[in-house]
């Protein structure tokens, strides 16, 4: 199963541009299990990602940042499907 984790805050507009497109991309995904966190419950990831939120990670390695673009995401969920 393919992890995608969601790295940002509450409050944050682009977090929530993030999520939208996530939400969209993964209907069509059941094998992907998502796992949002937030900077401000966790020191370290505030310290890694504070200026880069969102952050999109793929089975933990950084996908995107700011922006979540639905193709590319698509493309790199399938492609993590296979390997």
């Amino acid at each position: 199963m393919t992890t995608l984790t969601l790295i940002g805050k509450p409050g944050c507009h682009l977090c929530d541009d993030a999520r939208a497109v996530i939400d969209a991309v993964l209907a069509e995904r059941p094998h992907v299990r998502v796992d949002e966190r937030s900077i401000l419950d966790d020191p370290a990831l505030a310290a890694t990602y504070a200026e880069e939120i969102p952050v999109v990670l793929i089975d933990g390695r950084q996908h995107s940042y700011w922006h979540v673009d639905a193709a590319r995401l698509s493309a790199a969920l399938d492609a993590a499907a296979t390997v």
